[in-house]
């Protein structure tokens, strides 16, 4: 369904509209002072979230990125490194917080979908700590934005989480998306989330919330993070109005799969115009696109769509990424495959 205005928005997810019972809750919500953990409706939405991600305790950030960074910040030192593949989130998207705020770099490998082997893991370790700087935390992403919304595979996961542990390393996940993942793999969010020390979702992506992460782990954890949040300027006050519409995004979160089907069937519609742009079908909600398969290029595409009211984006130079969510559809999928016919 387009937005009022006749646009198919395909961007991100991060674009989508609070929905009407979102509205309502934002508008009913029973409020107080959550610096002084006064505000009964975050406190409800930090237990449901901790407790289904199989964590002691969390708080809500306004954003992935903050929550990404308290946790960068409270598992390393200054000097330390952190490693990730090459294009995770934490290292790429969130502008050099990492140094700025920790005072660390990072130790990337190529790595195959956003996970990282266990004999990858051993050999970016290979003298850490003596001669190269100290590799203190492993960040995961799932799923992983840069390949197209991809599950991490689990049994990867958990054997070079355990490797790394064995070398003193911590284990943070970017879930950003984790329900995603949850909803494409069958696996509950606890079990992709229990190799992590701690670990940070978002409400205001597939979940449909207009704002607001979540950043679980065990209590002493999340107590060490209140302080850094404070520090960093994200305490709020009467928290609940936003937490109450992210509330309502973390009971619905199956409704996830309807935005993977309709992945599936535009990455269907483009492959069968251009096989060689879309090599393989979406493990979740993102089609990547390669512009170089397509006449005129990805910019041309994307100009093609704009023209029509339909919008995308890069991943990188020359990837095109749809994101399906809860305010595109069938009828808007269609649009694009009218588009792309007119290109071939």
């Amino acid at each position: 369904m387009a937005f009022p205005d006749g646009t198919a928005d395909f961007r991100s997810d991060t674009v989508t509209q609070p929905t009407e019972e979102m509205r309502r809750a934002m508008a009913e919500a029973e409020v107080g002072d959550d610096v002084y953990g006064e505000d009964p409706t975050i406190n409800r939405l930090e237990q449901e979230s901790a407790e289904v991600v199989g964590k002691e305790a969390a708080l809500f950030v306004p954003s992935g990125t903050m929550g990404n960074q308290i946790a960068v910040n409270l598992h390393t030192r200054p000097g330390d490194e952190v490693l990730c593949v090459d294009w995770a989130h934490v290292r790429n998207f969130e502008h050099g917080a990492a140094a700025v705020i920790s005072g660390v770099a990072f130790r990337n490998v190529g790595g195959q979908r956003g996970t990282i082997t266990r004999e990858e893991a051993e050999s970016a370790l290979v003298w850490s700590g003596r001669q190269l700087p100290a590799v203190s935390l492993l960040v995961w992403e799932n799923t992983h934005n840069a390949s197209g919304g991809s599950v991490l595979a689990q049994d990867v996961v958990e054997q070079t989480s355990a490797a790394v542990r064995e070398r003193g390393l911590a284990v943070h996940l970017d879930g950003a998306r984790l329900f995603n993942a949850a909803v494409a793999s069958g696996r509950p969010a606890s079990e992709l989330a229990a190799m992590a020390d701690s670990v940070m979702f978002c409400f205001s992506k597939g979940l449909r919330a207009p704002v607001g992460s979540i950043l679980c782990g065990p209590a002493g954890f999340i107590g060490e993070a209140r302080r850094v949040r404070e520090r960093l300027g994200g305490a709020m006050r009467q928290t609940g109005v936003i937490a109450s519409a992210a509330l309502v995004g973390l009971r619905q979160r199956d409704r996830l799969a309807e935005d993977h089907t309709l992945a599936r069937r535009l990455a269907e519609m483009l492959s069968e115009r251009f096989p060689a742009a879309v090599p393989r079908s979406p493990d979740t909600n993102m089609v990547l696109v390669d512009g170089e398969q397509i006449p005129g290029g990805a910019e041309g595409f994307r100009q093609a769509l704009a023209a029509k009211g339909v919008l995308v984006g890069y991943i990188r130079p020359g990837i095109l990424r749809f994101v399906t969510h809860g305010d595109v559809d069938a009828a808007d999928v269609e649009r694009v495959g009218v588009v792309a016919s007119g290109l071939a």
